[in-house]
């Protein structure tokens, strides 16, 4: 992936709605789900649905095809795949990553102050 691939991914998944959208496809899975199933689980209205869907297939993170009568929408794994391989292409300056490093959970600072 190159870097204007990679941005236009990224700005596509700046905004709300369609992370939202997008990780509701990645859940689904290879079966993925019809437009108007992607509606009901967000709780977003049909117009503003067809603009999100948009956005993610130019930007190349979902699939559409035709079953019968419904748009069947599915995440392209394949780009995902390639956009977090971008961004951790040089992770930890090409040494071998910590596991903590790589997939460790974010820890919150601790409250406690040390006295001086």
């Amino acid at each position: 992936m190159d870097s204007a691939a990679a941005v236009g991914a990224l700005g596509a998944l700046a905004q709300e709605h369609r992370l939202a959208l997008f990780r509701l496809l990645v859940q689904a899975g290879d079966e993925g789900m019809a437009a108007g199933a992607i509606a009901e689980a967000l709780g977003v209205p049909n117009s503003s649905l067809s603009f999100h869907l948009a956005q993610l297939t130019r930007a190349g993170l979902i699939k559409q095809e035709r079953r019968s009568r419904s748009l069947i929408y599915t995440a392209d794994y394949a780009a995902m795949n390639a956009l977090l391989g971008y961004l951790t292409e040089n992770c930890c300056a090409g040494a071998a990553c910590a596991p903590e490093a790589a997939c460790g959970s974010v820890v919150a600072p601790s409250k406690e102050r040390k006295s001086a």
